[in-house]
């Protein structure tokens, strides 16, 4: 007799974990870790709150965790696929302040993405700033490979880009300009925003249109139970929100403004000048029902600038969005969006005797669907077309004896359409990737009218001088807006991937190409008001950018700390270069005056964080360079600073940040924040000449000297009182910025002085130590 033996294998039965995480007042909470006990398996919920994990059969135990919230610790014994929903509640009753958080612990580990830091709403108020104004984009510069180009700059620098090529979005609309009075503040009211997510690389094709960097920033849904406020009085300004339901638990409204008045003093001491900024941010959400929701989101912004009744500028942001998300099922969701976004700008010189405006609008359209095909797997993919309206300027004589003639520059229109999509795909428990393509289309309308050149050539180069200078044009050419002049079509491939090492421990490498088709015509390091966009057409090429990064990231499995490190690398074909001597003001033939060149910048970034305790902090450090090069055209042509390799007004090779908060007592909190940079690279005369009397200095390369070194201490205190009463609570802020009153040069200019005829350098600073106070109330 034989025995046979057959094998039985036992399959484990698994079924589908899914639900939303909320919070106290009903808001739905992104990057918060759900992580299975005893297992390497979790998730981070999306940018909807939602998640979704898959388990074996049996009880299974789960902790759900996020900053600044109480941990939830539940068993659910899943013997089918269930739906389980989550309400966080706040560790404090203190007012809602924002944290900045470059990657929420442990789960994170896992994922692949990289390069990517947060702000949600939770401690960006602990950092001190002047005038005790908080603002987000002084947050997002004590970060790695973020700077600016000093004190009172406007936007903000990554990995060593240029301003115009970050992407800002809020809901999903385009912003051109992010800052008011000139760089001194941003016009991001914290009060409004919910969460916002900066992405410096391992960019997910969704995304497109800059080479830099993403800044994705969402503003927060109104309260669907109650009606609730808060706001706050400064030195020089003052602000305030209201949210509450429309009809309870269904629809709710937001609405924020917030404005400065320093303006009003002085006007009490009879001085002319006057500046001041305002703006309104508001959103409505709609439930219509369970698969399917409505949201408008509006923004007003505007700034205005009086010098003595003869220079008068105005200018300002706005947008509308309109976003219908509808769900499938569980598996499948979608949203469409909507929206309209415009810059305008208007200066009045009555000292010359004429106005000038320029506007930039678009028209955005663009549908998403989120497929989940497994817990493993999921597909993120859509369409996009956005169209572009440039108007760059008109001038009309404000009286007759003025020597402007009124005249119009041509109009340029444009249409940037892609399709994409991204895989996030885990191949095991220690493999993570995500992967995605984008393909994007830029089509460059006619022109009204276009310069025709001999041998289609705008720049020429004068081999007697060793310079460029522009073609004279040899004919004109009339063209209709509704036909394509050029167009260009890119592959826009992105790549990550996340090896685990263990549970606190991963390494991680990412590639992005990005292109750019919308260029900021400005040769200033901080961009102006005047600046124009442009965008990609005849004579000028598209950005390009590769970029390569290694990262290496640790929680630390028995101390309050996390640590992020990475390397990049930036290549860039195409960037911008203007000529020796480009008038860029009112240009309606800016091709006369810039060079395509290419860029490069690579660094080394550490990021050390202390997450709990009565001390928390970060310790922030980016070592880096970033430059770009023009080289000649022809062997017979010596390109611009003779084709060598010089430093952008962005290089930084030193960026050091150190922030901490300590709560001395329930009602004490003391902050602080230094800065240590790497003077800008500028340019310092070699020699001079005379000249009818005067001393002309004589300038060679670009770049070859800095500013000094930058450094700075700020401090403040948060005082919370007792609550008298459980629906109001209220904190004072005492800061002050620049502690030890460093006069930090945002230039130095070479002047000369009227008794010894020399050239002397003055340095020109902005601000020294300046105090301030603030109270902040909710209700």
């Amino acid at each position: 007799m034989y025995l046979l033996l057959i094998p039985v294998v036992c399959f484990s039965q698994s079924y589908e974990l899914s639900g939303v995480v909320l919070d106290e007042d009903k808001q739905a909470i992104p990057g918060v870790n759900i992580i299975v006990d005893g297992t390497n398996k979790g998730v981070v919920t999306n940018p909807d709150g939602k998640y979704s994990i898959r388990l074996s059969e049996g009880k299974h135990k789960i902790e759900v965790s996020y900053i600044g919230f109480e941990t939830i610790r539940t068993e659910v014994d899943l013997s089918s696929n269930s739906i389980l929903n989550f309400t966080l509640i706040s560790k404090t009753e203190d007012l809602e302040e924002v944290v900045v958080s470059d990657r929420i612990e442990g789960i994170n580990i896992r994922d692949p993405e990289m390069s990517v830091s947060k702000l949600d709403a939770s401690s960006i108020k602990k950092i001190p700033v002047v005038f005790g104004e908080v603002d987000v984009i002084q947050s997002l510069l004590q970060l790695p490979g973020v700077s600016n180009a000093g004190e009172g700059a406007a936007g903000f620098n990554v990995r060593g880009g240029a301003t115009d090529q970050n992407l800002i979005l809020i809901d999903d609309a385009l912003i051109y300009n992010s800052s008011h009075l000139f760089g001194f503040f941003s016009i991001f009211n914290p009060d409004a925003i919910k969460n916002l997510k900066l992405y410096k690389g391992g960019i997910p094709a969704t995304y497109g249109g800059r080479i830099s960097s993403v800044l994705d920033i969402k503003q927060k849904n109104g309260n669907t139970q109650s009606l609730k406020g808060e706001g706050g009085i400064g030195v020089i300004s003052s602000k305030l929100t209201l949210e509450g339901p429309i009809e309870k638990d269904k629809s709710s409204f937001l609405l924020s403004g917030r404005g400065t008045y320093a303006h009003l003093f002085l006007e009490l001491t009879d001085n002319n000048n006057s500046a001041y900024f305002y703006d309104l941010n508001t959103k409505l959400n709609f439930d219509l029902d369970e698969k399917n929701s409505l949201s408008f989101s509006g923004y007003y912004g505007l700034d205005y600038v009086n010098i003595n009744d003869s220079f008068t500028n105005i200018y300002g942001n706005a947008f509308g969005v309109l976003d219908w998300e509808h769900q499938f099922n569980e598996k499948i969701n979608s949203k469409l969006n909507l929206s309209y976004s415009e810059y305008s700008y208007e200066l009045d010189l009555d000292l010359v005797g004429f106005n000038f405006k320029n506007k930039i609008s678009n028209l955005n359209l663009s549908y998403q669907i989120n497929h989940e095909l497994n817990p493993d797997l999921d597909l993120s993919y859509g369409l996009s077309s956005i169209h572009y309206s440039i108007d760059p300027g008109k001038i009309v004589p404000t009286r007759e004896d003025s020597p402007v003639n009124a005249r119009s520059l041509n109009n340029k229109y444009a249409f940037d359409n892609a399709a994409f999509i991204t895989v996030n795909q885990s191949l095991s428990e220690k493999i993570n990737l995500q992967y995605g393509l984008r393909l994007s289309t830029f089509l460059r309308m006619e022109d009204r009218i276009s310069n025709l050149y001999e041998d289609n050539n705008p720049v020429v180069y004068d081999e007697v001088r060793n310079i460029y200078r522009g073609a004279v044009p040899v004919d004109t050419q009339e063209g209709n807006s509704s036909n394509i002049d050029k167009s260009f079509i890119n592959f826009e491939p992105r790549l990550g991937v996340s090896y685990v090492i263990n549970d606190f421990t991963s390494v991680k490498a990412s590639y992005n190409r990005m292109v750019q088709n919308l260029q900021l015509v400005s040769n200033t390091s901080s961009p102006t008001p005047f600046d124009v966009w442009t965008p990609s057409g005849r004579f000028i090429e598209p950005q390009k950018l590769d970029q390569f990064a290694v990262g290496y990231f640790k929680d630390f499995k028995d101390l309050p700390f996390t640590l992020e490190t990475e390397v990049f690398y930036k290549n860039i074909s195409n960037i911008i270069d203007y000529i020796d001597g480009a008038n860029l003001i009112a240009n309606d033939a800016i091709e006369r005056v810039i060079l395509n060149g290419q860029g490069r910048a690579y660094g080394w970034e550490f990021y050390l964080k202390k997450n709990t305790g009565k001390l928390t902090g970060w310790l922030s450090y980016t070592l880096s360079r970033s430059e770009q090069r023009t080289p000649g055209r022809t062997p017979d042509e010596i390109g611009i600073n003779n084709g060598d390799w010089y430093l952008n007004g962005f290089d930084k090779t030193h960026d050091l940040s150190l922030t901490s908060s300590y709560e001395l007592t329930d009602k004490w909190q003391l902050n602080s924040n230094f800065v240590l940079q790497t003077g800008r690279p500028v340019n310092f005369p070699v020699g001079q000449f005379e000249f009818q009397d005067l001393n002309i200095p004589v300038f060679e390369g670009r770049n070859l000297n800095r500013l000094p070194t930058f450094h700075r201490l700020d401090i403040s205190a948060t005082y919370v009182p007792e609550k008298k009463n459980k629906s109001w609570s209220s904190s004072w802020n005492f800061g002050i910025y620049n502690l030890y009153n460093r006069m930090n040069a945002v230039s130095l200019n070479f002047e000369q002085n009227d008794r010894t005829g020399q050239n002397e350098a003055a340095r020109f600073s902005i601000f020294g130590i300046v105090p301030s106070v603030s109270y902040s109330f909710k209700f």
